[in-house]
């Protein structure tokens, strides 16, 4: 492929733990090598990757052989039913085994993590390429400073020629390995792209893209080779996570729809298909393609956005749905009509129609207590009432993100 016919310049590269495993129990280094090859001939061509791989769980499961699958049974076994205890556990004891399992995960996560990596390393290396290992948590990314520093140290390592190499830190990150809306690789490669400005996110699994119904049990299941707008509809399509990892269709569709809305294009492929990643690179149709649903945003919006941060919300009635929406507006204290949840000055929260669908997200002037107190109120009685004010808006437009 001629260095001209690359379409995206800038790429985030999502690998399943499905592909990377083959649909085994063990890493394929094969499928590894492919996949390599491909980045690094990306690489040559100027364009700058970053890859959010999966894959440790299940790196750390081959590496213990039969000790981490022994480890497994003991702890969702449990002391009791070790010793021929309880037929039927109580809701307490089913709550300590889902306890035991993530503990589980995250040692297996913990052994695995070093050897993803140096697997990664060696194949890297024989294209004279380096990686840089990056693991993240929500917690990184919800603070305002480490967003920051998480985006200019990946910044930086593309600048030098590195491949950055991001995971979530499964040994840290309980969400992730309970396989939480946001710890999962699939959302996480999202929040990398809109970190890094990235043009393109590449979903690559071992499902050709979004299908009518599951192709696997359904064989009339068709393709749905584009997706203008992800809605409710869609999301009812998207099936439970695969026996290998965490993620499925249905955080797929989360991530996509995170990363279209920061003005990347999303692709969900089969990463099993010849020189995918370059073929999509060069704009080919594979699979199922969600384009970028907006320009993209400065760094502080595309931060507000993730929902990483937001600690609460308001509820707004339809005039002001309409004055955010169509006109561009401010929200006023006028139009809200409920609060729920915590939060201070200067948080993220959610902005909900009645309905409670999220209309926008943005940063709060008041705290959850001040917008009780003047909620339904004219701005110009702010003052009158907290005997003190810091604007006329809960959400000034300038710090505000519609959904």
């Amino acid at each position: 492929m001629a260095n001209a016919e690359l379409r995206y310049r800038r790429i985030v590269a999502k690998f399943g733990t499905a592909l990377l495993t083959g649909g085994g129990h063990r890493l394929d280094l094969e499928v590894m090598a492919g996949l390599v090859g491909q980045v690094a001939r990306l690489r040559r061509q100027r364009a700058q990757v970053v890859v959010v791989t999966s894959g440790a769980i299940a790196a750390g499961r081959h590496r213990l052989g039969s000790r981490g699958r022994l480890l497994g049974k003991e702890r969702r076994a449990g002391p009791q039913a070790r010793a021929g205890g309880l037929p039927e556990a109580e809701p307490q004891a089913r709550a300590g085994r889902a306890g035991q399992e993530i503990v589980t995960r995250q040692a297996l996560a913990a052994v695995g993590q070093s050897h993803l990596m140096q697997a990664y390393d060696e194949l890297f290396a024989w294209h004279d390429l380096t990686v840089a290992q990056a693991l993240l948590t929500r917690q990184d990314l919800a603070d305002r400073v480490g967003y920051l520093n998480a985006r200019n140290t990946l910044l930086a390592l593309l600048e030098l020629g590195a491949i950055p190499i991001v995971n979530e830190n499964d040994v840290v990150a309980v969400d992730e390995i309970e396989g939480a809306k946001i710890g999962d690789n699939d959302n996480l490669s999202a929040l990398v792209a809109g970190l890094v400005d990235a043009d393109l996110l590449a979903l690559l699994g071992d499902t050709g893209g979004l299908y009518t119904a599951d192709p696997r049990h359904n064989a009339r299941a068709q393709l749905i080779p584009r997706v203008e707008r992800i809605d409710d509809a869609l999301a009812e399509m998207a099936g439970r996570p695969g026996p290998g990892g965490t993620g499925g269709m249905a955080t797929k569709l989360q991530a996509a729809k995170l990363a279209t809305a920061g003005g990347a294009d999303v692709v969900i492929a089969d990463g099993r298909e010849p020189d995918v990643l370059l073929r999509l690179a060069g704009g080919e149709l594979l699979g199922t393609w969600f384009p970028a649903a907006a320009d993209p945003l400065e760094s502080r919006k595309r931060w507000m956005l993730s929902g990483l941060a937001a600690r609460g919300q308001v509820v707004i009635d339809t005039g002001a749905v309409r004055a955010l929406k169509e006109q561009g507006k401010s929200l006023l204290p006028a139009g809200v009509r409920g609060v729920e949840g915590a939060f201070q000055r200067g948080d993220v929260i959610y902005v909900c129609d009645e309905g409670e669908g999220r209309v926008a997200c943005g940063i709060a002037n008041y705290s959850h207590q001040e917008v009780r107190a003047i909620q339904g109120q004219r701005s110009d009685r702010i003052a009158h009432i907290l005997g003190y004010h810091y604007g006329e808006e809960i959400v000034h437009r300038n710090n505000l993100v519609l959904l």
